[in-house]
């Protein structure tokens, strides 16, 4: 489907280097890697954390009372 040999990698790197200069190549390469990496280290702090188990639930939770006040009857939509 989509192949990447020599030829079409070397046109690749030669219309970069036409395009963005040979000043401009290491710092966008740099940038890349970077993104990457924190791109993984992201995907592996996810990973970690579905991993972990979870907190026990709470069972001493108290209902709240009843505020039944007597109030008006709310309104109905028709």
């Amino acid at each position: 489907m989509f192949e990447l040999g020599p030829e079409k990698l070397l046109m690749l790197l030669l219309i970069c280097l036409v395009i963005f200069g040979g000043k401009r190549i290491p710092e966008i390469g740099g940038a890349i890697g970077k993104g990457i990496r924190e791109f993984k280290r992201g995907v592996s702090d996810i990973g970690e954390s579905v991993n972990q188990p979870m907190e026990p639930v709470r069972h001493d939770v108290t209902v709240p009372e009843s505020r039944d006040e007597g109030g008006p009857e709310p309104k109905r939509l028709q």
